[in-house]
């Protein structure tokens, strides 16, 4: 099978496979008996804002999936926000943008800060040849969740005080519908940490990082292979991830053979 051509129809596929997995994350977080992370999630339209009153930045409260369609919805998106004191991040994606959208945008304050580039491949069909250092195991109990979190912990720049939170916030994926874990090990030594969700036959790779220490040796390409090949198992059409424009993490997912579907713009409060 060849890499389909990014049409209309197949970036509306993988938003809405991105918007899947992102809401299915808040929403475990927002199950936590007694929502103590304070998490909701609204519609306005066919956008979705997340907003977390115990998580102040922009990744956790931020509006996914506008179009054109919602550009007289802003002012109330920007309240929702504004309710909560709370800054915002709104995703524009060229599908169903349009001038009149970007112009509703500036008028309310907003300005483009920053590019997010939107990667998208094939699964791969063959288990990958990993080098002899370099192991990939699925995390499958709450043991090796601990090993996860705090490989994620430490790697993210958080301390391992930080560590019973992420659990508390984050033990909810495990074995959830969709969810996937994985650890990468370097000569046995838990180092990296990667995720996957599956919805409607696109496997969007998620939730990736590795200790600064072992940085530069394959982990992150690996924990890709895998989860590539997890896609194909999974009987998944398409591979999809999201990484800053230009970072390590968008050359890790192209030298894994994805490619640019397009280019995001991300939109904030001016202060």
């Amino acid at each position: 099978m060849s890499l389909p051509v990014v049409n209309k129809e197949l970036a509306k596929r993988l938003q809405q496979a991105e918007i899947s997995f992102f809401t299915s994350r808040i929403a475990s977080i927002g199950e936590r008996s007694g929502n103590p992370m304070g998490v909701e999630i609204r519609h306005f339209g066919t956008a979705t804002a997340y907003y977390i009153q115990e998580m102040p930045w922009a990744l956790f409260n931020s509006v996914k999936g506008i179009t054109d369609a919602e550009k007289d919805e802003l002012g109330a998106i920007a309240d929702f926000y504004r309710a909560r004191d709370r800054s915002f991040q709104i995703e524009i994606d060229p599908v169903e943008s349009s001038p009149a959208l970007l112009g509703t945008l500036a008028s309310l304050g907003l300005y483009q800060h920053s590019f997010q580039s939107v990667l998208y491949g094939l699964p791969l069909a063959e288990p990958a040849q990993l080098p002899v250092n370099i192991t990939v195991t699925e995390v499958v109990d709450e043991d090796l969740f601990d090993t996860y979190a705090e490989v994620h912990c430490l790697a993210s720049g958080m301390s391992l005080e930080a560590k019973g939170h992420f659990i508390s916030n984050n033990i909810g994926l495990l074995h959830r519908t969709g969810w996937k874990l994985f650890l990468g090990l370097w000569e046995g030594q838990a180092a990296a940490v990667a995720a996957m969700h599956i919805y409607e036959g696109v496997a969007s790779c998620a939730l990736a990082a590795t200790l600064p220490a072992f940085q530069g040796r394959g982990l992150q390409s690996a924990l890709l292979q895998r989860r590539l090949h997890e896609a194909y198992r999974a009987g998944c059409e398409l591979v999809a991830g999201q990484a800053a424009y230009g970072s390590v993490s968008q050359n890790n997912m192209e030298r894994t053979g994805l490619s640019i579907a397009w280019t995001r713009a991300l939109w904030g409060l001016l202060s």
